[in-house]
């Protein structure tokens, strides 16, 4: 019988670009900003390259709380890298920046990491945004991320914020998550079925030498290897604050949600995997901008349309809990406003300059006023 409840509190991870201040390129500078803010503790980590660095907040029970640390670490963090001739930019991709020449940060997993993927490594010149929602029964985490699958698209289109790639414009929302998939055990998981399952599939692909362990496994939603959590890992990093609490408020409604269900009893759903796929790529490719895919009933819907079916699915969740109104709200902005791919080409097809797309970027990125000397986004 499963547990009655959960207590199923949230921390986020968020990674950054860091940036030249004059050039707005990507500078391989994580060492010094590390060191400048290195009274975070573990809060402010490296990442695969040089050019990065990530946030991780401590576990939050409430969306207040969400916001609240994020907007804490980010000025932090800015104000480490601003001491360092920096800004950092929530980016999924650099719209400028070849990745040649920023480099692999100086630890021993990364290193293994460019050893074993060679160029795929190489050019890791990527931001995403994390979310653990804690399910602590083993077994409920494993029936919940199979009856989350359906809802991951959505949720990837919502936050696309990745257009731009080597100074061309890509045709995707979220290229991003296009260049990551090119990784071996990427994407959406399979149907799980139950905790022994998933073991011996980690025990398999650990015996066949495919991965070391659990934590190399990077599908977009998995059980964490290191903590008792549902790990999303759908979305670019967001570029607002406010999109991270959306972000946030909506998976642990879908985990919620699917806690629910799995105690009701209810028959998880098994879209085909091609569908799930399929889904994927159009949210990748068109955002909110075009059509994407209902796996469960096999059809072509607007990406407005599908949107409003999640944040339908998960609304009595996040009525009971008191968060309706604001990620419901936060959700209209996004759709409003549009998602980090359609701001950045909106802030190009006005400025017609790249750079000050990462302008704008550094701005949003900012949970503040703009610092005195930070790159002034024209009006």
């Amino acid at each position: 019988m499963l547990p009655a409840g959960e207590p199923f509190t949230v921390g986020v991870e968020e990674e950054f670009q860091i940036v030249d201040a004059g050039t707005r390129e990507l500078r391989p500078r994580s060492a010094p900003v590390l060191a400048s803010a290195r009274d975070l503790g573990d809060a402010v980590q490296p990442e695969l390259t040089a050019a990065q660095v990530e946030t991780v907040s401590p576990v939050c029970e409430t969306l207040a709380d969400v916001r609240r640390e994020l907007t804490r670490l980010r000025a932090r963090v800015m104000a480490a890298a601003v001491a360092n001739g920096s800004r950092i930019a929530a980016l999924g991709t650099h719209p400028v920046t070849d990745w040649l020449g920023q480099g692999v940060f100086p630890r021993e997993r990364y290193e293994t990491l460019a050893e074993d993927y060679q160029h795929l490594a190489l050019e890791q010149q990527i931001c995403g945004f994390h979310v653990h929602v804690c399910v602590r029964d083993a077994e409920a985490a494993i029936a919940v991320i199979d009856r989350v699958r359906p809802w991951l698209a959505p949720l990837l289109a919502l936050t696309g914020n990745s257009p731009y790639w080597q100074a061309l414009d890509t045709g995707y929302a979220s290229y991003r998550s296009v260049l990551f998939d090119r990784w071996p055990l990427t994407g959406t998981p399979p149907l799980l079925g139950s905790r022994s399952a998933y073991d011996a599939l980690v025990a398999d692909l650990v015996a066949a030498g495919v991965v070391p362990d659990a934590s190399k496994i990077y599908w977009e939603l998995r059980p964490s290897a290191r903590f008792d959590t549902v790990e999303f890992r759908t979305a670019d990093v967001c570029l607002t604050v406010d999109e991270a609490v959306m972000v946030a408020g909506l998976t642990r409604g879908l985990v919620r949600t699917a806690y629910a269900v799995l105690r009701a009893g209810v028959p998880v759903a098994q879209p085909h995997p091609e569908l799930l796929r399929a889904a994927r790529w159009r949210a990748a490719r068109y955002g909110l901008q075009g059509p994407l895919i209902d796996v469960t009933a096999r059809r072509s819907v607007h990406a407005r349309d599908r949107v409003a079916q999640l944040l339908a699915h998960v609304e009595g969740d996040l009525r009971r809990a008191g968060e309706y109104d604001e990620v419901a709200a936060l959700v209209d902005a996004t759709l409003a406003g549009g998602n980090g791919a359609q701001r950045q080409r909106a802030a190009f097809e006005r400025w017609g300059d790249l750079r000050r797309v990462v302008d704008v970027a550094v701005a949003a990125t900012a949970p503040a006023p703009p610092l005195p000397d930070l790159v002034a986004v024209p009006s």
